[in-house]
């Protein structure tokens, strides 16, 4: 159901790969209440994923960037903004990857530059984007800017890796910036902490089919869907949500407040 809660609202969404992913669906949802897109990723996810065809299903234009680039931000911004005629007002930065992982170098026995790499691509990058946007004067006042997030930044869960430190800089860089966001532009800056979620890019983490079981039976009302975090990033980029800022916002059914089920107990009787 629509309620038209970004009518006349414009925005970015970096990271829709296919129809599984979180970015993909936030599109979808931004396009379902009102609101405009641009959407972009990187020229080798655009190569792997069915982005256009997300494209021509919202009316919403496709500009390839490196999001560790500069010089392709700045391109993709200013292409947005003409687009638009305008400023933006929502971003959503839905990117992350670990080579490490990719290959399966164990946390223990990383490869340092492959390290660096996802670093850059899932962490580092969040804030080269806010650099460009804040240098740039791209968003209206009252925007929103959001990246996804997991709990693994502030508990331990192995077989995540070095993606956990990725994520714990990502919501560094958020509060940081959202400060400056904040003052200076009247722009909110938060990070939205998903489920475990079955999408193309968290397949490549070990044992997820197991942990995902294991986060079901741990919150009380269930994992959140992929689905669910579009709605709960519409609600982030609406008038609804004006003074929320520099928080790591948990989508997870209760799990980061759980500290063990009824259900897991039985489980291991």
């Amino acid at each position: 159901m629509s309620h038209n809660l970004l009518k006349g609202k414009k925005g970015i969404i970096f990271g829709a790969l296919d129809h599984q992913s979180i970015a993909w669906k936030t599109a979808e949802s931004v396009h379902a209440q009102g609101g405009q897109v641009v959407l972009t990723n990187a020229p080798v996810a655009m190569r792997m994923g069915t982005i256009n065809e997300l494209g021509e299903k919202i009316n919403a234009p496709v500009i390839p960037a490196d999001a560790t680039s500069l010089t392709d931000l700045e391109n993709l911004i200013d292409q947005a903004m003409e687009h638009f005629g305008g400023k933006l007002d929502f971003v959503l930065h839905s990117i992350g990857m670990s080579v490490n992982v990719r290959k399966g170098k164990h946390y223990t026995a990383l490869n340092h530059d492959w390290m660096t790499k996802g670093w850059d691509v899932s962490a580092v990058s969040f804030h080269k984007l806010m650099q460009t946007l804040y240098g740039k004067d791209a968003m209206n006042e009252w925007g929103s800017i959001v990246a996804l997030t997991y709990i693994a930044a502030q508990r331990t869960f192995p077989n995540y890796n070095d993606m956990a430190d990725n994520k714990a800089y990502l919501e560094s860089i958020a509060r940081s910036f959202g400060y400056y966001m904040g003052k200076d532009k009247k722009v909110r800056v938060n990070t939205i902490s998903q489920s475990p979620t079955l999408t193309t890019a968290g397949q490549g983490v070990k044992g997820l089919d197991g942990f995902l079981t294991y986060a079901s039976k741990t919150s009380p009302l269930g994992n959140a869907t992929a689905k669910e975090c579009a709605d709960y990033t519409v609600m982030m980029f609406s008038d609804f949500t004006k003074k929320v800022t520099m928080q790591n916002l948990f989508h997870d059914g209760g799990f980061s407040t759980t500290g063990v089920s009824q259900e897991v107990i039985d489980s291991l009787q």
